[in-house]
């Protein structure tokens, strides 16, 4: 491969293989840009360290992950089933990642555990999608007002952590999982709900 046709994307791409090959803890830049045909200084080009080029592979990651939920957030329906499908849509993302391919997301676990600023920014960012739904169901009148929609954001998805926090993976594929968080939705629609 040319080095000058290089692209973020590609070096993304073939990280992410590298990782699922090597795992994390041996796969290296040089084993990149050996799978690219390039020299390993072409990879650090774009991305100035191995940090860097991991950081960004999570970032993708993360992504792609969680590409459907800002729609869901400022998607049409009530902001009580934007806020459903938002919560649904979040476990549906996370738990496919989990089961589809464990070996990945094992990887994927030691990389956000390098990346906590990138992965505080990414929650706040998930936590903010919450809080446009509540603001909203707070103009309408469905939810009551007088709490920051930030504030009960940040508690919904506290109180969501089984269904999307990682250390929980293994209890994602029970039976009864969907059926858990929908009446745990229940019961933080309830607690939002004007009275």
């Amino acid at each position: 491969m040319a080095d000058a046709a290089l692209s973020s994307e590609e070096i993304l791409e073939t990280a992410e293989e590298v990782l699922r090959r090597f795992g994390p803890g041996k796969a290296t830049v040089v084993d990149v840009a050996r799978a690219l045909g390039v020299s390993h200084g072409t990879v650090y080009r774009h991305y100035p360290s191995k940090a860097a080029l991991r950081a960004a592979v999570t970032r993708r990651w993360l992504d792609r992950a969680h590409a459907a939920l800002p729609g869901v957030a400022a998607g049409p329906g009530s902001p009580e089933e934007r806020l459903r499908g938002w919560a649904r849509a979040l476990f549906t993302a996370k738990r496919a990642k989990a089961l589809d391919d464990p070996e990945l997301f094992a990887t994927y676990q030691v990389l956000v555990g390098e990346n906590s600023e990138l992965i505080g920014d990414h929650l706040s960012e998930l936590e903010s999608q919450l809080a446009s739904v509540i603001a909203s169901g707070q103009a309408d009148g469905s939810f009551r007002g007088g709490v920051e929609p930030g504030v009960l954001a940040h508690a919904v998805f506290q109180a969501t952590a089984h269904f999307h926090d990682p250390g929980y993976a293994g209890e994602w594929s029970r039976p009864t999982a969907e059926a858990d968080l929908d009446a745990l939705l229940d019961l933080i629609v309830q607690g939002l709900a004007r009275r």
